[in-house]
């Protein structure tokens, strides 16, 4: 391990302590804390187990913490099994249930502890360090005895009824779902049973044959197929209490007492009466380590204080029983329950009884001593490089800037000494440095970013499991009564899927109604024909009328209409083609050391969007590109990039934002991850004074300035440029005409990149048509966990909540009121509500200065409560403001308040959203569909679905002129787009000469461009039965994804994860597949119909050209006949047809006829 050198040294030193705790020695008047400076902790904490080898338990005091030092643990103890064991989300008394991350973090912790209670358990290969704040130490917990009671292992061969252990686990707390994509989940398919235990990385399959275990598979929740074989299985609870029926849920409290009988983590109080905490499912030989112990207890009392606020005003306000039992341990109760002789606290010093302060540190504090301080002066820091490794002292530097800070130090340092000693740079990120005194040899050194630039560590992302999605969830948006459009037949509504007999064959099919109460009955595997309806202006359509020519009108008139956009488009296209640009040079060697300093990981679409920005800049044409990706799913990173690789080439780079507030947070942002590197970044908006910006403006001019940031100001007349090349446009929307079209002007001449989350519905329609170049972030950054978000009338109970909840963890609160004549009245009424919090109040109208210190204090967690209007909606990055309250949200636009919600949940606690709309007065429809939008959208990566929504809500004038709007209306907005996509298409066929066409990307749209049905009708029974996938709507979403199946080999491969996802296909399910892939083979050989006609199979080609007089068909077997458009197999033996038509098709293609019959 890297940081070795110095553990062995503390390791050493620290034996007599590891000795002690091993054997339980710790006396009652030891030090109950070693005094040791925070910094020198966790390598104390590290050194202590690699001694013991044994469980280790830290307590913190709060939750924050918690995640930092186990942030921090990965640097210490790669190796080790790190597990956080966190306090819920909801307060004590607070009648809600925990997240779903929090639960599973916990049970995973109590299920590592109990394996050392239950005989013959495995227990894990190495020990668990397990990080915890007081308050998930505080907060009762499943009694042991239960929790081991109820573990059942499961192993192959073993007999046991599936509906037994279905019901068992329903004991447990899993739920019953059709597909397993979450922990706590189980779902029953005939003899699969599929169950992911909360502990597990991922869920299990278990196989019987009859009552027999027979396998037992690892899945992918992802794509639901096997991906490792078991021998046994270890089923844990699936949540922190136990239910043995529903009488123990009717005998609740009325107060209390579920309308729906679903119970939570609320009421383990009332379903286990005695308390039991963490500190229970600890092993004999487990140790207890207290991060910092007079902390700790003050936090506990703090929490236990409001805690009985909280009860006597529920009991007052009649939302508890005047007896509810109390839902946590106190304070005391936790110091006995700490094993005696083996707990130790690391931080300030105290007495045993906790109040004492004792006069000295224990002789391993006094060893540690603080670093010089650097603050960005690299040349005294060298300097103090050199002076400690010519005393051949050990010097560990961990830094975010590795490469560059080891460049610096090689090129200075004495090339002898180099060789003989020298620094060690570690990748990472630590808190503070300090200097080791050992009894014997040199002294210890750890440098880290903050002695060399000043620099806080980064805010901790806690690693989010991303939830996964069961294969078929993109078809979830048709419902039944939705409104559809078919590609041959016109708009109609989706009834249901029914059962119909037709030639004596029975089928499932998709019933569509259209006009006059006419039925449509589409074949399941037709499925892809049809799309939902997205309107123009979210009215109802009207339905087509079935057999009449209606519908071939509309859509020849949208044919006609959508070539002339599609020429304009092609003509905006080609002009950018023909400009020349600027080619950057390749990656230099500064460029990787820039990104090998980003603190965080990158997911795989910032990887391929930042090489699509970089190979758009090397290329001589001006870059036009568009990043849409949600909020704070790293766009700003993929900016730095780019603006530093044409720094790299002696270019300018111009960095537009909507607000003064984000131009002074990207100014910060790279003004750090600059510091190392000689490029020079300045601000250009209303924090400047006039005189500033005369000196900005004259460097600028003066090509001393690298990289500006600023405001609209940058587009104004008197800037001025030296050499521009690159120009970023972050949230272009929020720009006026008069600024778009400076801009536009701009983008003819140089690089342009825009940044956008939710993309105003023209910059959707453009990128779906291929205008502009696009690239889409859709992966969360790990850490990101979805925003609980709370919609209603405005209730000061819960803003009071809401603000001490966010207090006690240690965040911050966005309250935002967008009025500025009323915003000292809200200020007032907060202070009253919640005496214990901190406000500042910003406003766009306020003195430059006093705005910039205000926003400052906030960042630098000097204000609990920020009262803002909206001038926070942009970008704003504040990884500790965790709860973000918005009053009147139903005046707010459906974009603006989904920004809003974008500023918090961006750290690695959970983040709340309260948006309050008028307590008397009603919201407008538009207001209260917004409103219903938003917290529906709870997801990650929201953003189009937002955009596609306000689509409908603000309809299309704005997107296409009112021209193109009544076609929209007439055909919907996905069929439209195909329309375009298909006339760009064509059109680009007859116009081989124009410059670069092949650029023209291909879109989504273009790819789903109108193919030429393939109508197959064989007397074969298709479809998925009930009893093989019992619910309806997941035989929809799969039979919409079959249909869409356009490759042979995804075809074999959708047939392979159904044998695995639900057990051996059926002969309805195989008759399914059959068809389908006899449609892609006839679609590839240009055949556009098979059907049974006077037991005859007939393939049928479109009409020849008048030019041929016959079709020069291949030998394809003595039964078989040939006409001028069709072939004739003869039906005798179904298994002998069925393999004849497939090897007919398959020669078909080999000739390569086309649809004119032309070899």
């Amino acid at each position: 391990m890297k940081l070795d050198a110095l553990l062995t040294a503390i390791q050493a030193e620290s034996a007599g302590l590891a000795a002690a705790l091993k054997t339980g020695r710790i006396p009652v008047d030891f030090p109950a804390a070693l005094g040791l400076r925070r910094a020198a902790r966790l390598p104390v904490v590290t050194a202590l187990y690699q001694s013991l080898q044994t469980p280790l338990l830290l307590l913190t005091d709060r939750m924050d913490h918690s995640l930092t030092l186990l942030d921090e643990l990965g640097l210490w103890l790669p190796d080790a099994p790190r597990l956080l064991f966190p306090e819920p989300n909801p307060l004590f008394y607070e009648n809600a249930p925990w997240g779903l991350a929090t639960r599973r973090d916990r049970l995973a912790v109590l299920t590592a502890l109990a394996s050392y209670h239950i005989p013959g358990a495995v227990t894990p290969d190495q020990p668990p360090v397990i990080v915890a704040p007081v308050r998930a130490l505080m907060t009762r917990t499943l009694p042991r005895r239960e929790f081991l009671k109820s573990t059942r292992l499961l192993k192959l061969g073993q007999v046991v009824q599936p509906e037994e252990l279905a019901r068992l686990w329903m004991q447990l707390g899993y739920e019953r779902e059709n597909t397993v994509v979450m922990p706590g989940q189980f779902a029953r398919r005939g003899g699969l049973l599929d169950i992911w235990p909360p502990a597990e990385a991922q869920p299990i399959r278990v196989e019987f044959f009859g009552d027999e275990i027979e396998n037992l598979r690892r899945f992918d929740p992802g794509t639901q197929r096997t991906v490792a074989v078991l021998e046994k299985l270890q089923v844990t609870p699936a949540r922190e209490f136990m239910l043995q029926d529903e009488a123990q849920v009717q005998a609740l409290p009325l107060q209390i007492a579920p309308t729906d009988l679903s119970v939570h983590e609320f009421y383990i109080p009332y379903f286990h009466t005695s308390p039991s905490s963490l500190l229970d499912y600890l092993p004999r030989q487990a140790v207890l380590l207290v991060d910092d112990y007079e902390a700790a207890r003050g936090t506990a009392l703090e929490v236990e204080e409001q805690s009985i606020g909280f009860r006597s005003e529920a009991v007052r306000d009649g939302l508890l029983p005047a007896d509810f039992p109390i839902p946590y341990l106190s304070w005391s109760e936790l110091v006995d329950a700490m094993p005696a002789g083996r707990t130790l606290g690391l931080g300030g010093l105290i007495g045993a009884d906790g109040t004492e302060a004792l006069s000295e540190p224990a002789e391993l504090a006094l060893r540690f001593q603080p670093e010089p301080r650097f603050g960005g002066r690299l040349k005294p820091w060298l300097d103090h490089l050199n002076s400690l490794t010519s005393q051949h002292q050990t010097v560990m530097i961990v830094t975010r800037q590795t490469a560059r800070l080891h460049e610096l130090w090689a090129e200075q340092a004495d090339p002898d000494l180099v060789k003989e000693w020298h620094p060690e740079f570690i990748e990472g990120s630590l808190g503070e440095g300090w200097s080791f005194n050992p009894r014997t040899g040199p002294a210890l050194h750890l440098l880290t970013d903050g002695e060399i630039f000043g620099w806080r560590r980064p805010e901790p992302r806690q690693r989010h499991r991303p939830v996964a999605e069961a294969p078929e969830s993109a078809y979830a948006d048709l419902q039944v009564g939705d409104w559809v459009v078919h590609i041959d037949h016109g708009i109609g509504k989706f009834i249901d899927l029914v059962r119909r007999t037709v030639d004596g064959v029975e089928r499932e099919y998709l019933c569509i109604e259209y006009a006059d109460g006419d039925q449509l009955f589409v074949p399941v595997y037709q499925a892809d024909r049809l799309t939902r309806y997205v309107g123009a202006d979210g009215r109802e359509p009207s339905p087509t009328r079935l057999g009449s020519t209606e519908w071939r009108t509309v859509k020849a008139h949208v044919k006609e209409a959508v070539v002339e956009v599609a020429e304009e488009l092609l003509e905006l296209y080609a002009k950018r083609q023909l400009v020349e640009g600027t080619t950057f040079s390749p990656d230099a060697p500064w460029q990787q050391e820039l990104e090998a300093s980003f603190p965080y990981v990158e997911t795989e679409d910032q990887l391929r969007v930042i090489a699509e920005v970089k190979r758009d800049m090397e290329r001589p044409r001006p870059m036009d590109r568009l990043i849409c990706g949600d909020v704070g799913y790293g766009k700003t990173e993929v900016a730095l990039r780019a603006a530093f690789k044409a720094v790299m080439d002696g270019k300018q780079v111009a960095i537009l934002v909507p607000t003064t507030v984000l131009a002074q947070q990207h100014y910060n942002t790279f003004r750090e991850r600059l510091a190392a590197f000689p490029a020079e970044v300045e601000m250009l908006s209303r924090f400047r004074t006039p005189q500033q910006q005369k000196e900005i403006l004259q460097r600028l001019s003066q090509g001393k300035i690298d990289i500006i940031i600023g405001t609209h100001r940058l587009i104004q007349g008197d800037v001025a440029f030296k050499d521009l090349g690159l120009l970023i446009i972050d949230e272009e929307q929020r720009f006026g005409v008069s600024h778009k079209e400076t801009l536009k002007q701009m983008r003819t001449e140089v690089d342009v990149l825009t940044l956008t989350a939710t993309p105003i519905p023209r910059t959707l329609y453009m990128a779906l048509t291929g205008v502009r170049d696009i690239s889409t972030i859709n992966t969360p950054p790990e850490e990101r966990l979805p925003i609980i978000t709370h919609v209603g009338p405005f209730s000061p109970r819960v803003v009071r909540q809401a603000v001490l909840r966010e207090i006690e963890r240690g965040g911050q609160i966005f309250f935002v009121h967008n009025r500025v004549q009323t915003i000292g009245g809200m200020r007032a009424y907060l202070e009253k509500l919640t005496p214990e919090a901190r406000i500042a109040v910003a406003h766009g109208q306020m003195n430059e200065q006093e705005l910039s210190q205000r926003m400052d204090a906030f960042s630098d967690g000097q204000v609990d409560i920020l009262l803002c209007t909206s001038i926070i909606e942009s970008g704003l990055d504040i990884p500790n403001a965790n709860t973000l309250i918005v009053d009147r949200a139903d005046t707010f636009g459906l974009a603006q308040l989904y920004q809003l919600r974008g500023r918090v949940g961006r750290g690695a606690q959970r983040a709340y959203a309260y948006f309050f709309r008028h307590n008397r007065r009603q919201p407008t429809p538009e207001g209260r569909e917004r409103l219903e939008t938003i917290a529906e959208n709870t997801q990650l990566g929201a953003g189009y679905s937002i955009a596609m929504r306000d689509l409908e809500i603000r309809g299309m004038g704005d997107i296409l002129g009112m021209r193109q709007h009544g076609h929209v209306a007439a055909v919907g907005f996905h069929l439209y787009t195909r329309l375009l996509a298909d006339a760009v298409r064509r059109l680009r066929q007859v116009r081989p000469n124009e410059p670069e066409q092949a650029e023209l990307p291909e879109t989504k749209a273009m790819q789903m461009a109108l193919s030429l049905p393939v109508n197959v009708d064989l007397p074969l029974r298709v479809g998925l039965p009930a009893e093989y996938v019992p619910e309806r709507d997941a035989r929809l979403r799969l039979y919409r994804r079959i249909a869409n199946v356009s490759k042979q080999s995804d075809l074999e491969t959708l047939a392979s994860e159904f044998a695995d996802r639900f057990g051996p296909l059926p002969e309805e399910t195989h008759n399914l597949f059959y068809q389908v892939k006899v449609r892609l083979l006839a679609d590839a050989a240009g055949v556009s119909a098979i059907s049974l006609e006077n037991n005859q199979v007939v393939l049928r080609y479109p009409p020849l050209p008048e030019a041929m007089s016959a079709r020069p068909f291949p030998y394809l077997g003595s039964n078989v006949r040939s006409g001028k458009n069709s072939l004739w197999l003869p039906v005798a033996n179904q298994e002998e047809w069925r393999e004849q038509l497939v090897e007919i098709l398959k020669t078909l293609i080999e000739q390569k006829f086309d649809l004119h019959g032309q070899a």
